[in-house]
């Protein structure tokens, strides 16, 4: 697998390198995320008539056990998750990097979700960055095709993470240099903050 291979090892070799210890695991590690099939279902993009599509083998994490996590984190390592797990079924399904991360946050109790993405974050119809949303907001945006295409699962797993126990999530440009600091200490923030 590419994903808990390749990939996975060129992140803790690069966390490493800046002088940190990183260990590379995937969610079948210490059964971190139990998975369960999507079920295939979704909109014809030309009709809007729901029809059934076979994913294969994508998943979605339904139980997350973060043990494995806090063994790491006390032990000084820093876990560096492939988005990978297990099913009840045996079978091994490849789960939305957001996903996973969100829910894994949220069975971790975690302050703060971020999500790094490569846009500033939720924008208005103008065009303009929205600092603060909650999930009635997000809905509305949602429902009126303000938030639309690749932003719907980024602002479901902000959701998701809040109402699992995350006290805020926010979608940040990944691309901006140190946007995480920009939006721990600075009073507006950097991206989009969705709180419950």
């Amino acid at each position: 697998m590419v994903l808990a291979g390749s990939i996975n090892k060129e992140i803790v070799g690069w966390i490493g390198q800046a002088g940190g210890r990183a260990v590379g695991i995937s969610g079948k590690d210490a059964a971190l995320v139990t998975a369960e099939k999507v079920q295939g279902r979704e909109p014809n993009p030309l009709s809007g008539i729901e029809r059934h599509v076979d994913l294969g083998f994508v998943g979605e994490p339904v139980a997350v056990d973060p043990s494995i996590l806090r063994s790491l984190a006390a032990q000084g390592f820093i876990p560096v998750v492939a988005p990978i797990a297990l099913g009840a079924d045996g079978h091994t399904y490849n789960i939305n990097a957001d996903t996973m991360a969100g829910a894994i946050a949220g069975a971790c109790g975690a302050k703060r979700f971020f999500l790094l993405t490569d846009v500033a974050g939720v924008l208005d119809k103008a065009g303009e960055l929205m600092t603060d949303l909650d999930p009635a907001g997000i809905a509305a945006l949602k429902a009126d095709g303000t938030i639309s295409g690749g932003m719907i699962p980024k602002v479901e797993t902000c959701v998701a993470a809040v109402e699992a126990g995350v006290d805020a999530a926010v979608i940040l440009d990944g691309r901006v240099p140190h946007a995480m600091l920009l939006e721990i200490f600075t009073r507006r923030g950097a991206g989009t903050l969705v709180h419950a």
